[in-house]
């Protein structure tokens, strides 16, 4: 199977996308192996590229005053970068390292802006994949403004509960803003509810 097949079907079930505007694209792709731990980017690196994660995940996460700070997972068929430092060029304030080995194709700024300047569907793909950033970035951040963090693991239970199987229980924890020893305790009260 071709390295790009998962993410060439990925694009095409983006109904406007034409066979067409996915060759146009592939030569631009890249594919990448990162075992488990390796760093995809670093705090203060420009990220130079937007990888598609064929298999494995990734977190990434900030250091605040020593302590690693989870802000987001990314799994199979999603996308993985800091969009801000990606788009503007400038230093990442953010980690983003693999948890698992992963296989990720990759394309860089130049290259999706090419393919924004030679047909208007992948303008039109580049606008769905901003709103979706806001809407994660938007959802994050009014988590933390109108739920504790029970409502916040609820909700994760909930909407993501896969991530449960794969993500360990220190950097949920981390993520949802709890102490390691909170989020065990809230898990104990949930499970006798």
């Amino acid at each position: 199977m071709s390295n790009f097949k998962i993410f060439k079907d990925y694009l095409k079930n983006v109904s406007f996308l034409t066979e067409k505007d996915c060759s146009l694209f592939e030569p631009y792709l890249k594919t990448k192996n990162c075992k488990a731990k390796d760093y995809f980017l670093g705090e203060g690196k420009i990220c130079q590229e937007i990888g598609f994660v064929n298999k494995g995940c990734f977190r990434t996460y900030y250091l605040a005053d020593g302590k690693e700070i989870n802000t987001h997972f990314t799994f199979e068929n999603e996308f993985v970068t800091d969009y801000d430092s990606f788009l503007q060029q400038k230093p990442s304030k953010y980690f983003i390292q693999a948890l698992e080995d992963t296989e990720i194709v990759t394309f860089n700024l130049s290259a999706l802006q090419n393919a924004y300047n030679q047909s208007h569907n992948w303008e039109r793909f580049g606008r769905i994949i901003s709103e979706q950033s806001y809407k994660l970035t938007t959802q994050r951040v009014e988590s933390f403004l109108f739920l504790d963090g029970e409502q916040r693991y609820l909700d994760l239970l909930k909407n993501q509960s896969h991530i449960f199987d794969r993500i360990p229980l220190y950097h949920i924890a981390s993520y949802l803003g709890l102490e390691r020893e909170s989020l065990s305790r809230l898990r104990k009260k949930i499970a006798h509810q």
